[in-house]
């Protein structure tokens, strides 16, 4: 822990609000903002001992029972208080305020480490007793000598509350859920959490605000203090405890002292770290279950098993790393002080391997297929892998993606652990960092995958177009396929002299990419005719309303420079509402909305949490992960959403059936408020960038 600095000269007084801010900032803890009487008494008896305060002292007790009450207390008690700290404390101090005591004491010598280091040096020097046995040290009044000494020894928070590497060594041996069941149960419930938030009425949130502090304080007990975000893991039969349910935490007295928003914030840190151990178990099985396995290595060819299995030892090697450093920080504090700054170094130091196993995701996914049919001999001992209990009904596709699972919901832990830290604060700038570096790497991820399948895609796409007109060079580096499929152009109402009604529309089809459009008819041969382009960025969209079922679904796409080099018009017709808005926000990209998006940063807009995982199965398509939530920004009547991720701004379609939409307006307007400030670092990026384009 670095040094607690005031930002003041060594012999300027401290008032008792200076203090306590110095001490919130050294120790990442919360004191009470409203304390008991007895509290505020057992405070004022502490702060003479910090030597930058030159408050009122209180006249002190007798000095010897105090003394004796406390050297008869525990021995990381005595450990952690000097006696000269024991001389002016009350005789019989509330327990929980032992902590605290023993806290201060710790960053006074934080705020002097320099001269601490000397002093204790000094101490060691002159005999060979232990700090807990050191005599009184004299804090005279007004020395300027010794206005930089500690009241307490630099260790003192550590001394109070390691936890040792045995019992956290067991702790994690303990766990016993793999990383696919943990995700799950963790999921669902942010789940059951936001239905609970949002089912809450008026009345109950304001009955729970006119809660004087004193009927608070009465049933403000350790178990309702937070609102933990994996308590269904409480489970014994699951082995996978809270922090605050750890034995060391619970004698410790910290959830005594704590605010509810630190124990959350604990919560969210404690989290990243089992997580991390639940995920490093279930990569264990991967590569010891199946991946080494003798049966299964004589089957597959080498090439086989390394499109398989890609780069997976160098990922079990960067876990393993990175669960160690995690490992020692909990191993440090049961207090965790931070684990953003672990976080950050393994992202820009190690996580690039996740994007090389990711970016085989294509050819693994094909491979495995291939496998499956080709190899009965294959089929059959993956079958019997999958069936081995270890594997708990898990099949060896879902551990295969372990990797990019980790990598995507490592980023939600960070950005989980951004909602909780202090503004403003160290916490959230080694946050901020850390969900940056974290996206940069999914995004590389995803960006890796997307490409792979990408160039496939266009040169198959490439192979099936005549071109009626100029040909257009399709296959491009920088091109991606949006949306395909067809459509019907209507011809106009034309009849003949017996009224008979000539077919009003023909059909079409349409191939857009992100910066071109194609419109071709289909031929024989599962080929396309081209029969007109235009760039993407001079499309026009209008759609046409009220026209009587006929022209249901209809919408006008206007060409300004087509591939003639003129403006063209075609009233297009699709099969459904869904359809028809699907291809108008594609076209048109700049065209409002029915509701508003993240960057308009309004603080309400209609939401929706998914319920049920959904598999993308078009391109314009949105693939969605249990709990995600998003604004819509499109509805239509027959079923289908448009909307806008808030963790990572991602578009797209799916069915309304995949979630449930948050009907809570001020549970709406929190998620986007920690949304903005997940984002907050971008934001000032694009508008430094938009200062430098009007310049």
């Amino acid at each position: 822990m670095g040094s607690l600095k005031n930002g003041t000269t060594r012999n300027e007084l401290l008032n008792k609000d200076e203090l306590l801010r110095i001490f919130h900032k050294g120790l990442s803890l919360h004191v009470k903002p409203n304390m008991t009487t007895a509290e505020e008494q057992w405070l004022q008896r502490l702060l003479p001992s910090y030597p930058g305060y030159r408050g009122n002292r209180p006249d002190s007790p007798s000095p010897a029972p105090a003394a004796e009450s406390l050297r008869s207390s525990s021995s990381s008690s005595r450990r952690s208080l000097p006696d000269s700290l024991l001389l002016s404390l009350p005789s019989s101090p509330p327990p929980r305020m032992e902590l605290l005591a023993a806290a201060l004491s710790a960053a006074c010598a934080l705020d002097h480490e320099g001269s601490a280091e000397s002093v204790a040096g000094g101490a060691r020097s002159a005999g060979s007793e232990s700090p807990s046995m050191a005599g009184p040290i004299p804090i005279p009044e007004e020395s300027p000598e010794l206005q930089d000494c500690p009241a307490a020894f630099p260790e003192g928070l550590q001394m109070i509350h390691p936890m040792t590497a045995d019992s956290w060594k067991n702790f994690i041996e303990q766990i016993g859920l793999l990383y696919q069941e943990y995700r799950d149960k963790s999921t669902r419930q942010e789940i059951e959490t936001r239905r609970l938030q949002d089912s809450q009425t008026d009345t109950e949130e304001c009955t729970a605000i006119e809660e004087t502090p004193s009927e608070k304080e009465a049933t403000d007990t350790v178990e309702n203090k937070a609102v933990p975000q994996i308590n269904l893991l409480r489970n014994s039969t699951s082995r996978f405890n809270l922090w605050q349910d750890l034995p060391e935490v619970r004698s410790s007295g910290v959830l005594n002292i704590l605010q509810p928003d630190e124990i959350k914030l604990q919560e969210a840190m404690f989290e990243l770290v089992t997580s991390e151990a639940s995920y490093y178990k279930s990569m264990n099985l991967l590569i010891y279950h199946f991946m080494e396995n003798e049966r299964l290595k004589k089957i597959l060819h080498p090439s086989e098993a390394h499109i398989l299995f890609s780069n997976l030892l160098d990922v079990m090697a960067v876990s393993e790393r990175f669960l160690l450093d995690l490992e020692k920080r909990v191993e440090e504090n049961i207090v965790i002080s931070d684990i953003c700054d672990i976080v950050y170094h393994h992202t820009i130091n190690h996580f690039s391997v996740y994007v090389t196993y990711v970016s085989n995701q294509t050819y693994q996914e094909r491979a495995y297929k291939q496998l499956l049919q080709d190899k009965p001999a294959f089929r059959e001992v993956i079958s019997q892998l999958e069936m081995d209990p270890k594997c708990k009904g898990l099949p060896f596709s879902s551990f295969l993606i372990l990797p990019f699972q980790r990598i995507t919901r490592l980023k939600l832990l960070v950005q989980n652990i951004l909602k909780k830290v202090e503004e403003k604060s160290e916490r959230e700038i080694t946050a901020l960092e850390a969900h940056k570096e974290l996206e940069t790497v999914v995004k590389a991820c995803n960006e890796g995958v997307r490409k792979m399948s990408r160039t496939e895609q266009m040169i198959s796409i490439q192979k099936k177009l005549e071109f009626k007109i100029k040909s257009v060079p399709i296959i491009s580096h920088s091109r991606w396929l949006l949306k395909q499929g067809d459509l019907q152009q209507m011809n106009g109402p034309k009849t003949s002299r017996t009224l008979r009604t000539k077919k009003l529309f023909r059909e079409i089809y349409l191939f857009l990419f992100n910066d071109l459009l194609v419109i071709c008819r289909q031929i024989p041969g599962d080929k396309y005719q081209v029969f007109d382009s235009a760039p993407r960025g001079l499309l026009r969209v209008e759609e046409l309303e009220d026209q009587g079922q006929s022209l249901a679904n209809v919408f006008i796409l206007r060409l300004l420079e087509n591939a003639d080099d003129r403006e063209v018009s075609y009233m297009l017709k699709a099969s459904s509402q869904s359809e028809m808005k699907r291809w108008m926000i594609l076209l048109a990209p700049n065209r409002r909305t029915k509701f508003v998006s993240f960057t308009s940063r309004l603080m309400d807009c209609p939401q929706i949490q998914c319920v049920h995982p959904y598999v993308a199965q078009q391109p314009d398509e949105l693939s969605l992960e249990l709990a995600d939530v998003l604004n819509i920004l499109e509805k239509t009547d027959d079923g289908w959403i448009f909307g806008e991720r808030l963790h990572d701004q991602e578009r797209g379609w799916f069915p309304s059936s995949m979630g449930e939409e948050i009907l809570n307006p001020k549970i709406r307007s929190q998620n986007l408020k920690e949304c903005f400030r997940v984002h907050k670092t971008d934001d000032s990026q694009r508008r430094k960038l938009g200062s430098r384009n009007k310049q």
